[in-house]
């Protein structure tokens, strides 16, 4: 997964991405909160405090039908903000949060685990009073919703998606053949304990939006936005993170749910192998729809974001 550096720029570009986001960081990092909504000057920021006193970080936009998004491993809310956007201009109302220790959201030493990551969302459409939701997943975010669902039941829930997501397991078992061999995660573990950094560069710049496969045109802006979300969220939580999605077996989560569910993956995902992920999610929910697009990467609803959007919005509508 290893990839150079591209050398436009040189070391002022680099060390102007650091500063730009260490101020960045700095200015998001959430004072102790005295309410969910506070501000500080012009800014008003949203935060809710869980029952084990981790500040969770959300965006709120508009008014209509909510559609709460739940993002991939290591980033923030901030990787929705071209779905936010379209379905806030369709008249729906979005909802975003930073999962703990990721973002904006408190860097907690632990709960970096499914049920917390569950039982966080649970407490944030508790507070904002959700009926009818539509929840949108993407990568570890898809396994969040899925275990939302069958955790906490589905009575504010309308609908569901997943998107390149991590169900029903990722790491090779006895039960699960067609896995990942768990040296594959530990690789990943290694690489955050020592120059997560780079990896957070190399990881975007190949494999993750398919920038290494031939002919591929990548996007500087892409992946920089990749590395500066993954910088803002705290290591602990990251190296944890890769426990959590590749080795929680959703199959019984999966059984549980009845919503209607839209599956969506890319049959070149080179992060979620599509064999071994979307086609036995599908078989194991009671009402799903199975959607799969022929060459798309991992990170599909960014670089794919008009395909994706519109197929979400007649899934919505429908």
């Amino acid at each position: 997964m290893r990839r150079k550096r591209a050398a436009e720029g040189g070391a002022s570009r680099r060390d102007f991405l650091v500063t730009s986001a260490v101020a960045f960081g700095a200015a998001a990092i959430p004072a102790r909160a005295t309410a969910p909504a506070r501000t500080q000057g012009a800014r008003s920021v949203n935060t809710i405090t869980t029952k084990d006193g981790v500040e969770i970080f959300y965006k709120d936009w508009g008014k209509g039908q909510p559609i709460v998004f739940s993002h991939g491993w290591p980033l923030s809310a901030d990787d929705w903000d071209t779905q936010m956007l379209f379905f806030l201009k369709h008249g729906y109302r979005v909802i975003a949060h930073d999962r703990r220790g990721h973002g904006r959201s408190t860097q907690v030493g632990g709960g970096h685990d499914m049920d917390h990551y569950a039982d966080d969302l649970a407490a944030l459409t508790a507070h904002l009073n959700l009926k009818g939701a539509v929840h949108v997943g993407h990568s570890t975010g898809g396994g969040e919703v899925v275990r939302y669902l069958a955790r906490h039941g589905q009575s504010r829930v309308a609908k569901a998606v997943i998107i390149s997501a991590v169900p029903p397991l990722m790491v090779k078992t006895a039960a699960n053949p067609g896995g990942l061999p768990k040296e594959v995660f530990d690789g990943l573990q290694a690489q955050i304990a020592t120059n997560r950094a780079q990896f957070y560069y190399d990881f975007p710049a190949g494999p993750f939006y398919g920038y290494n496969r031939p002919g591929a045109k990548s996007s500087q802006g892409v992946i920089w936005n990749w590395w500066r979300q993954g910088m803002m969220g705290g290591a602990k939580a990251h190296y944890d993170g890769i426990v959590a999605f590749s080795q929680t077996d959703f199959t019984e989560d999966l059984k549980k749910i009845t919503v209607p569910v839209l599956v969506m993956h890319g049959d070149d995902d080179q992060i979620v192998p599509y064999a071994d992920s979307a086609p036995l999610s599908a078989k194991l929910l009671k009402n799903s729809t199975l959607k799969t697009y022929k060459g798309f990467p991992h990170g599909m609803p960014t670089t794919e974001a008009d395909t994706i959007n519109a197929d979400l919005l007649t899934f919505l509508k429908a």
